[in-house]
């Protein structure tokens, strides 16, 4: 399975700079490829082929007086940028013709240069990890990168990103084995909610840190300030800079914790289910702000990756499923329920039930039910695992490796 790494990276200006031409000769190379893509097809005109693309936009624009700045960067930058559109079509025609599951996917868009968030992507071809710690990337330099820990192998791409910030990254892409955790017997049922951030099916109450809310009083103040700025002034960049970092504490802090708690459930359960929400749906209510706070979605997917890379059994639960209905104790079925009421008691056996508690269990026992049902993943009927599908890596950074793992000679230990 692939995973992801990243590394906060701090180039000198020279790099910077370096870096901002990359950034925007592949934002010119996949505006000018999307645009002979739009104008073929406007014009009836077969879809144009990648290598017509590559010898049009790349080799023959480098002879030419409005492009011989390309030729500063290196050919692997644009050439991911020409590859990076394909893929964007890939899924786009994949949406239409139902071969993508998911949300619907819309046609590649132009890049503007006003972006607050620039990358690039290189194969090993254009970068390498040097003995003295520092990454070097072709055309820019040995970049300066804080090791937090090691790679366990590898990696195999690597993506240099500027986000609204100002801060730099470098994401490795490595592929690696799963580390299989040792067999428990526990399983739980996640109930995700505002008030708590989740209760698991054993009790447990994991409590809502709710960091854009804690932060609100000090993104309000930003705001005003950037607001009575000029626009095009350089006194407007600055505040939207500082608006931009408060935003970046807030999501880093979020993040962080969405790691830490997801890899704890993952270690203490073997099995573990969750209900499938409407996050997007639940966006466009007047709960949104809370519900964007808490990040329901990117915890789910980290609590499905890191179940593949550990060997954990995962499920998601039928959003339909009336979990807040039902009475866990003798499958009673109440009838819905305002979302003031925290607590009832069924009127089939008189149990008492703490609402979330009482949902978690639903969704254990649902999720159980699916799993022995064969639409999860779990052991075959012979005991032996199932073959896990291939997990690509995430957008995120992954979680710590569980054990030591073998590094390669060039990576410091942190």
């Amino acid at each position: 399975m692939q995973l992801r790494y990243n590394y906060r990276a701090y180039p000198n200006a020279f790099q910077r700079g370096a870096l901002a031409d990359a950034f925007g000769c592949a934002r010119v190379v996949w505006n000018d490829c999307l645009r002979d893509r739009k104008d073929a097809h406007a014009a009836g005109l077969p879809y144009v082929t990648s290598a017509e693309l590559s010898r049009l936009r790349i080799t023959q624009a480098k002879r030419t007086e409005e492009r011989a700045w390309l030729a500063d960067v290196s050919a692997v930058v644009l050439q991911q940028s020409l590859r990076d559109l394909d893929t964007a079509y890939k899924n786009f025609f994949d949406s239409v013709k139902g071969k993508r599951q998911g949300r619907k996917v819309g046609p590649p868009r132009y890049k503007s240069k006003k972006d607050t968030r620039q990358s690039i992507r290189l194969n090993t071809n254009a970068f390498c990890l040097k003995s003295d710690g520092t990454v070097y990337v072709a055309k820019v330099g040995n970049l300066k990168v804080k090791w937090s820990r090691r790679l366990p192998s590898a990696p195999t791409s690597l993506t240099v990103t500027k986000d609204s910030s100002g801060r730099y990254f470098l994401s490795f892409v490595v592929d690696t084995e799963p580390d299989t955790l040792p067999e428990v017997e526990a399983e739980t049922g996640v109930d995700l909610g505002l008030s708590a951030f989740a209760v698991l099916s054993d009790g447990r109450k994991i409590d809502s840190p709710r960091f854009l809310r804690r932060a609100e009083k000090k993104l309000k103040r930003l705001q005003r300030e950037l607001s009575r700025k000029a626009k095009g002034s350089k006194n407007r960049a600055k505040a939207r800079m500082k608006v931009a970092r408060q935003h970046a504490r807030v999501a880093d802090r979020r993040r962080d914790f969405h790691h830490k708690a997801s890899t704890q459930i993952i270690r203490d359960n073997q099995a573990v289910y969750v209900e499938d929400l409407a996050v997007s749906g639940l966006c466009r209510t007047r709960l949104a702000k809370s519900v964007h706070d808490a990040g329901w979605s990117s915890f789910v997917c980290m609590l499905e990756y890191k179940a593949a890379l550990y060997g954990r059994t995962f499920a998601k639960v039928d959003r339909a499923f009336p979990s807040s209905q039902v009475c866990s104790a003798c499958g009673f079925r109440d009838g819905p329920k305002p979302l003031h009421v925290r607590e009832w008691t069924c009127k089939g056996c008189g149990a008492a039930h703490d609402r979330d508690h009482n949902a978690a269990r639903n969704v254990l026992c649902e999720g159980r039910r699916i799993v022995a049902a064969g639409r999860a993943e779990t052991l075959n009927a012979c005991g032996a695992p199932v073959r896990r599908a291939h997990v690509p890596a995430q957008r995120g950074e992954t979680g710590s490796s569980r054990r030591g793992q073998t590094t390669q000679v060039s990576i410091p230990e942190p």
